[in-house]
């Protein structure tokens, strides 16, 4: 008895599902690349540094003082 093979299903481009972009990507502000910046000598890349630290440090600031205020409703 012949078996058949199974076929191969086509799949479109607009059948595929690209993945909502829900987090921005990470990017390593410790000491390392601020030091290596500054080791660097190199103006731009130190501002450029100062910059992204200063953008995470208020995006973290932010989170945590909405986390801590969700903790203290929590609580209640």
């Amino acid at each position: 008895m012949a078996t058949k093979k199974p076929s191969a299903k086509k799949v479109s481009a607009k059948a595929t599902v690209k993945p909502a972009k829900l987090y921005k990507p990470i990017i390593p502000l410790y000491a390392v690349p601020i030091y290596g910046a500054a080791k660097s000598g190199d103006a731009a890349a130190m501002k450029k540094v100062a910059a992204q630290a200063r953008k995470h440090i208020s995006e973290v600031t932010s989170a945590l003082a909405a986390l801590e205020k969700k903790m203290g409703s929590a609580r209640k």
